[in-house]
């Protein structure tokens, strides 16, 4: 394992030659990535007076503690995710195990009992209990029972029935709905595709013309958009290349553009990635942004490129580190979009996962390994495709791999198309 302190590229002067130029036409856009790069020149400045040997430390105590809170009490301003209550189990439980930090037992079932309620009678899971089906919860409720990786977190999930839920968001055009009735974006292919090969669902009929619809979406930037015509996007490209790899069709995407995109969303100066041309730099895509970077490199080593590195991804992986390390922690717990934003659990589950990404090369073996400041900031790896801790894939595909392939009968061949009468 290699750990080094932030060298002269982020923290000295010469860092300032990377500062956005706006070439004298100011807009919006230039005023606010001003802005930010201010505030990013303060935090550093504040940082180098206090300290004379950078070493940067990630807040392990105070970030447990903020998501222990979480998973039993949440505040008043947590209301506007009641539709969302899955996705904060997902984020709190893979934030706790890139922590290392176990789930007591008495909690994980309670957790387990919660997400039962939120299963549909008709499969799939929902925002919270009474609620529709839809795939983002269904994403992360899975996600979050592999997480907790007991008999009784994978009983919970009812293959049957969340077969028959996939079949009925599937569109004869290879995409899928969120819902029934609900919009189309590529996001809910990744959703599909993530389920349904943890739980050894997937088929060929399910996921028919998925990869050409995918393809579509790919646009003369590079990445991915929602739907196929939109601009490239950060958390679409992630999700659609996602899906390829698990579709095994990663192959049929113009690897090269897509490199260069990604590539070109790590911002210079903050070391951060943004989601979109001219956005601001953004800590979720911490892991949206560079989660790409080990499936474009396990796709270019497939094909046989021989310039690529066996020890770093493509990406600058110690940037990234000190963006996430100096930028993105409240002192209290909890990591952030950027300077002068508050805390929640999806920028602390996605920061996280990218910060991991960022430390650890390939086969996890420890000398492949990258840490910026102390030892003690090393996190465990996360699993590029699904995002949650490798072992934690193996353990729920030894399990559901040992239960058979659901086949959709005729009935399910025949279920209607969502949003149709």
């Amino acid at each position: 394992m290699e750990t080094i302190p932030p060298t002269l590229r982020c923290l000295g002067e010469c860092h300032t030659s990377e500062l956005f130029t706006d070439d004298g036409a100011e807009t919006v856009t230039s005023v606010e990535q001003k802005k930010v790069e201010r505030s990013i020149q303060e935090v550093i400045s504040v940082y180098q007076q206090i300290h004379s040997l950078p070493q940067p430390t990630l807040l392990r105590e105070q970030h447990y503690q903020y998501l222990k809170k979480g998973l039993r009490h949440l505040s008043d301003a947590y209301e506007c995710l009641d539709a969302s209550r899955p996705w904060l189990c997902y984020w709190i439980l893979h934030s706790l195990e890139l922590l290392e930090e176990p789930v007591p037992s008495t909690i994980a079932s309670d957790v387990c009992q919660f997400l039962a309620r939120c299963q549909s009678p008709t499969g799939g899971f929902a925002g919270g209990p009474g609620q529709h089906a839809h795939l983002a919860p269904t994403y992360a409720a899975v996600n979050a029972l592999c997480i907790l990786g007991s008999e009784e977190a994978y009983s919970v999930i009812n293959r049957e029935k969340l077969l028959d839920f996939l079949l009925s968001v599937k569109q004869p055009d290879g995409s899928f709905v969120m819902h029934v009735g609900g919009e189309v974006d590529v996001r809910s292919a990744y959703c599909a595709a993530s389920v349904a090969s943890l739980t050894n669902i997937l088929t060929a009929k399910l996921f028919e013309d998925t990869p050409t619809w995918i393809l579509r979406c790919q646009n003369w930037e590079g990445g991915l958009g929602g739907v196929p015509g939109l601009e490239a996007h950060g958390g679409y490209t992630f999700c659609g290349t996602a899906t390829m790899v698990i579709l095994g069709k990663e192959h049929m995407l113009d690897l090269k553009t897509l490199m260069r995109w990604v590539a070109s969303k790590q911002m210079r100066f903050e070391g951060g990635f943004q989601g979109r041309c001219n956005k601001l730099v953004d800590g979720c895509y911490s892991f949206w942004q560079a989660g790409l970077l080990p499936l474009l490199h396990r796709a270019f080593y497939r094909e046989g490129d021989t310039t690529l590195s066996m020890e770093r991804w493509m990406f600058e992986q110690q940037a990234l580190q000190e963006y996430i390390l100096l930028c993105c922690q409240n002192p209290a717990g909890g990591l952030l979009d950027k300077p002068g934003k508050s805390r929640d659990f999806y920028h602390t589950c996605y920061c996280l996962s990218g910060l991991s990404v960022a430390q650890h090369f390939g086969n996890m073996d420890s000398h492949n390994e990258l840490i910026v400041g102390r030892p003690e900031n090393r996190l465990a790896p996360t699993h590029p495709v699904y995002n949650i801790c490798p072992e934690n894939v193996a353990r729920a595909l030894r399990y559901f791999h040992q239960l058979p392939v659901l086949v959709p009968d005729q009935a399910h061949n025949q279920a209607p198309t969502a949003g149709s009468s």
